[in-house]
């Protein structure tokens, strides 16, 4: 198991359903009214992506929550080293100023 396994493993689900928490690293707003979020594991070597509309949030009263269970299987590798190092420290900075459930 390398150091990247390690760290995700520690955010494994104790449930026995292989997913894993990921953390808000990324919120972009776009200009068709859509909000790019990127949820990264505490290393930045997985992600997963989710666009939602505005309006739809605005409509469900949801919000952007700091972190959330994704399968294992759902995750995309990120590539870019310079990338995962900026998704690791976002990652960083939110569980440590933020609850899993706690909107931000």
């Amino acid at each position: 198991m390398d150091e990247g396994e390690a760290d995700v493993d520690s955010d494994v689900s104790t449930d026995g359903d292989d997913t894993v928490r990921c953390w808000l690293a990324e919120r972009t707003y776009t200009d068709r009214g859509l909000v790019d979020m990127v949820y990264a594991t505490p290393d930045g070597s997985r992600v997963r992506r989710k666009q939602v509309a505005t309006t739809v949030m605005r409509q469900r009263g949801s919000g952007t929550s700091a972190a959330v269970e994704v399968a294992r299987a759902d995750l995309e590798s990120v590539d870019d080293e310079a990338t995962r190092e900026r998704y690791a420290a976002e990652v960083a900075r939110v569980r440590e100023q933020h609850a899993p459930d706690d909107e931000i």
